[in-house]
């Protein structure tokens, strides 16, 4: 069922969204993008006439307790993402301050259409990741219609992202749009891509992303590879990397996975020049050199200009685009620049009508750093949920929805 296609009016609507956004000292949210991507499914709802209770998750609460071994919820409380969705909206929300029992049976039958209710964090209960059933059963009295638009948590067999579902029939559950599109876009790059299909992959360890590799590997014309994990494969090719960051425990993984490559004729593209630096910070020398040479005492931070053209010229001449991944530590300035073509690449190439799809946490920060997100084909919220689906992977909570 699709949400356009539920009777919303006079309805009230328990809407699962991922308000999981970074916080600063003073628990300011420091990235809003996550909120922002919710408010076509609230405004949507909200003008039909319904109300909605809403529902996240925060951070990791159970993981971080106190010294008492109790929650932490001055630190992980959804209050602090109120006033962001608040001035996102222009509307006055209500918070009630626990996730399920009489105060928020209580606050639930006080909203009328057009309002808004914010639960607190689902995870100050143990029984949200251990998709309790009954929780899940209190969570789903509260609403009429259930609707999931929270992707970046939709790997999690949770009470409030798949147990909840259940309680509904398939009338009254739905994704909402930003669920929708995630699914749609993803789909694009999964099932019969516009080829060529480059894959651009980074990031620091290749144990992290080898799941997505051997999926890709099956799928891609070109893969390029930067960050940290191409050293990894690098050394595994005989290269000397200094002391660049490397798994010497997956060299033979490594090599397994490049010859895999090569079998299937997929071109893999590693770069052949590197930023260097002889410490871990932005003040450090710097130098380029052959990703092959690189001298004891000194650590690979970026790609090099060859290794950026290269991976340039590949990108703007693609059709379908996966970008998941920084190519260097771009959170300093000295080591973004690759990272950066990267970015006008991948946004070069969707002008030119390649359909691209940007996901993961540092890519998504270095592509808004960049200032061309809005010049790229999607830009997924999903994080962890973009790796489990584009791996081919169920995810319950878009299982207990049903497609």
């Amino acid at each position: 069922m699709k949400l356009e296609n539920i009777q919303l009016s006079g309805k009230k609507v328990l809407l699962r969204v991922d308000f999981n956004v970074p916080l600063d000292s003073n628990f300011n949210v420091t990235d809003d993008s996550r909120i922002g991507a919710a408010l076509p499914t609230i405004n949507y709802i909200l003008n039909q006439g319904a109300c909605l209770i809403l529902m996240s998750h925060l951070g990791r609460p159970e993981k971080k307790l106190k010294a008492d071994g109790s929650i932490d919820r001055e630190k992980f409380t959804m209050k602090h993402t109120v006033s962001t969705l608040s001035r996102l909206l222009k509307k006055e929300l209500r918070f009630v301050d626990d996730t399920i029992g009489t105060k928020v049976k209580n606050a639930v039958s006080d909203l009328r259409a057009g309002e808004i209710l914010v639960l607190e964090n689902t995870r100050f209960y143990k029984e949200e990741s251990k998709g309790d059933e009954a929780f899940a059963r209190e969570l789903a009295s509260y609403g009429d219609i259930y609707i999931n638009d929270a992707f970046g948590a939709a790997h999690r067999e949770h009470a409030s992202t798949a147990t909840v579902a259940r309680f509904f029939d398939d009338n009254s559950r739905a994704f909402g749009f930003l669920m929708r599109a995630e699914l749609e876009s993803a789909a694009k790059l999964l099932h019969n891509p516009q080829k060529p299909y480059v894959a651009i992959i980074g990031g620091a360890k290749v144990s992290d992303k080898i799941l997505l590799l051997d999926k890709l590997v099956d799928i891609v014309d070109v893969l390029i590879i930067g960050g940290a994990m191409a050293y990894t494969l690098l050394k595994a090719q005989g290269a000397k990397i200094g002391n660049s960051l490397v798994e010497n425990d997956k060299l033979d993984v490594a090599s397994e996975f490049l010859a895999k490559a090569k079998a299937k004729a997929v071109k893999v593209l590693l770069p052949q020049d590197s930023i260097i630096a002889d410490k871990f910070d932005n003040s450090a020398n710097v130098k380029i050199v052959s990703s092959f040479e690189i001298p004891d005492g000194w650590m690979g931070l970026d790609i090099g200009p060859k290794a950026a053209a290269e991976f340039k010229t590949e990108i703007e001449n693609s059709k379908s685009i996966l970008w998941n991944g920084p190519m260097g530590v771009f959170e300093m300035s000295n080591f973004a620049a690759g990272t950066m073509q990267i970015a006008d690449a991948v946004a070069i190439a969707t002008q030119k009508g390649a359909f691209s799809l940007v996901g993961g946490g540092d890519s998504v920060s270095a592509l808004n750093q960049s200032g061309k997100s809005d010049l790229v084909s999607h830009v997924s919220t999903g994080g962890g949920a973009t790796l489990e689906y584009l791996q081919g992977n169920t995810l319950p909570g878009v299982e207990a929805i049903g497609l």
